[in-house]
């Protein structure tokens, strides 16, 4: 995607398709005196006949005649300008990105000040623009081979704004690069689990740390076995496919301390094991590694944007397979930690996996954690799709944790952990924990379960089981992998670092 700005003079515009926010009166705006100066006093006739909609995210396409380069204007609908969030305005750019993916110009110019309100800038429009155009115009062919219609791309983007073009732009490219990596773990999401292998997984991974410069290990099954990571192991008995721990190290400071570790669950498909997923649960258990393509994404955005933090992602790594040699109920294994666990339900592999991730996190000096995993349906039961659960053991991380949610719009609704919960994890005859007591109040007992393994370091549980992927298109793309908290962790991160 190339990047130009030009002041607002509309008779130097060098793109072929002109995107313009459409407010309620907009004849009260002073910006709309040149547009329709050079446009037409008709267009105005329009807007207020309805013709060309003000309700926000109406998209209507006009033709242009006699201009020697503009050839149609795309309005979209921003509603009342005093009520516009920042939210309207990404999601607004998400539905351009989609009309855009349709009709193919081959340039685009934005009037970035046509978005603004009182509470938005030109550069953070042109932030949010290219948010909601990079998500909204991507799209996940697969393996079809029918297909002759030739992928299509961004164009150079036009920016026209009569304010610091260079501030203008800098923000477009860092929504670029939020929108980059969060198309780039949907990818993940979407790939097929006989494809995207544990081994896969970590070479994608190899091959980021190596664009960015972080500190790589790509532990294989040998050097799990030799950490003692009996959890993860368990989980991987059933399975041909060796396992891996996937560790980045981006160092910022000098000294390796005040560390943010980043920790997904990497199950690349999830057969429940001896407690089998039934015929349609076992369909979309490609997705299940949604919260190591999460971390692998964040980091992504970390790589480019360099903050002034430390940060650590580790992802284990496998599938959850049945064999004469898979796990299964009633066997006890000994985690990395040291602690023993007694396995009620081969389904509850995500957490056993996080058990071991966690504690070498801790090892590797994580100050703070954030895990991030497709981990349960109770979530589902909970919170429906569109919301992300949470659990805490900290109050002021999870605060600038809820920040960050907020300006990326990624929904996250925290539940509670009690004392009771807990006491049900570690009710067992014959070990220290249980890894399911019960299907009442799922979400919390497996985020719970991960806690045990942080114990008191500042931690976040991030379930994500209903969020990571989507049966229907949306604002922001297509249906499958959404790429859920790429954009979140890395803000997190880049707080952090501004907190120093």
């Amino acid at each position: 995607m190339i990047i130009s700005t030009n002041a607002v003079l509309f008779d130097e515009i060098q793109s072929e398709t002109l995107v313009v926010g459409v407010s309620k009166h907009p004849e009260n705006t002073t910006k709309w005196e040149a547009f329709l100066s050079y446009f037409g006093e008709h267009i105005l006739e329009w807007v207020k006949s309805g013709d060309i909609s003000s309700d926000l995210k109406k998209i209507v396409k006009v033709p242009v005649a006699n201009k020697e380069t503009v050839k149609r204007i795309l309005f979209v609908g921003i509603g009342d300008r005093k009520q516009l969030t920042q939210e309207n305005i990404r999601e607004a750019f998400g539905l351009v990105g989609k009309e855009l993916l349709s009709s193919k110009p081959e340039s685009v110019a934005v009037w970035i000040p046509s978005f603004t309100s009182d509470s938005t800038a030109d550069a953070d429009v042109a932030y949010l623009a290219a948010e909601g155009l990079g998500m909204g115009s991507f799209t996940y062919e697969g393996y079809k081979t029918t297909s002759n219609v030739p992928d299509y791309y961004l164009p150079a983007i036009e920016l026209l704004t009569d304010v610091d073009t260079e501030e203008v732009v800098s923000y477009f490219e860092v929504g670029s690069i939020y929108a980059d990596a969060v198309n780039e773990a949907r990818i993940l999401v979407n790939t097929p689990g006989n494809v995207l292998t544990s081994t896969q997984l970590g070479e994608y991974a190899r091959e980021l740390g190596e664009t960015y410069e972080f500190e790589t290990e790509i532990l294989g099954k040998k050097e799990i076995e030799e950490l003692g990571m009996g959890a993860l192991l368990a989980v991987n008995q059933g399975s041909v496919e060796e396992p891996r721990l996937i560790v980045l190290k981006y160092q910022a400071t000098e000294a390796w301390e005040d560390v943010i570790a980043l920790v997904g669950k990497g199950i690349t498909f999830d057969t429940g094991g001896y407690s089998i997923k039934t015929k349609t649960g076992i369909v979309g258990m490609k997705g299940d590694m949604g919260g190591a393509a999460a971390v692998l994404g964040a980091m992504q955005i970390i790589g480019e944007l360099r903050p002034n933090k430390n940060v650590i992602a580790v992802i284990a790594s496998t599938d959850n397979m049945i064999s004469g040699n898979a796990f299964k109920p009633d066997d006890v294994i000994t985690s990395m930690s040291g602690k023993t666990i007694e396995i009620l339900n081969t389904d509850a592999e995500g957490r056993l996996v996080l058990a071991d991730a966690v504690t070498y996190a801790k090892q590797q000096g994580a100050n703070y954690i954030v895990d991030v995993a497709t981990l349960t349906g109770g979530v589902i039961t909970a919170l429906g799709y569109d919301k992300t659960g949470a659990l805490t053991n900290d109050e002021e991380f999870f605060e600038t944790f809820m920040e960050s949610s907020l300006e990326t719009g990624e929904f996250v609704w925290r539940l509670p952990l009690t004392e009771n919960d807990k006491k049900r994890i570690r009710k067992s005859d014959v070990a220290d924990l249980n890894n399911s007591p019960g299907s009442d109040g799922h979400m919390i007992f497996g985020g719970g379960f991960v806690g045990e393994f942080v114990e008191n370091t500042p931690w976040i549980h991030l379930d994500i089981a209903g969020t990571s992927d989507t049966k229907s298109a949306h604002d922001f793309g297509p249906k499958g992998g959404t790429g859920v908290m790429v954009r979140t962790l890395a803000t997190l991160v880049e707080r952090m670092a501004d907190e120093e």
